[in-house]
């Protein structure tokens, strides 16, 4: 089971983010493109929403902690380099990477 963390101000934190910067992101994401859906499947994965990782399937009960997280990007970045660029499935698991790789703090750019 996740632990929830807080920052100094007391907002819950997903991974390195504020958990309402995630759910921002996530309301934002326009979903019309196989991208765009793995964005969000990682996103709702990361708030809790989701209880399997969308790309190891792993099971967890509320948010995952940032080492799951952590280890679903690494397992998107092995996916990636499996699948045929610009594909259906090349592309969602980029959306899922971009996504996580935020959450995590990997990077400062948000997937759009």
């Amino acid at each position: 089971m996740a632990t929830r963390s807080t920052n100094r101000s007391g907002e819950e934190m997903v991974g390195t983010r504020r958990r309402a910067d995630i759910e921002r992101e996530c309301r934002s994401l326009e979903r019309s493109t196989p991208f765009a859906r793995g964005a969000a499947s990682g996103y709702a994965w990361a708030l809790g929403r989701d209880r399997e990782g969308p790309v190891t399937g792993v099971h967890t009960e509320g948010p995952p902690g940032v080492d799951l997280l952590t280890a679903e990007v690494d397992a998107a970045v092995v996916r990636l380099e499996e699948q045929p660029g610009r594909s259906v499935p090349h592309d969602h698991i980029q959306g899922v990477h971009d996504a996580l790789a935020w959450v995590c703090g990997h990077t400062e750019t948000r997937p759009a």
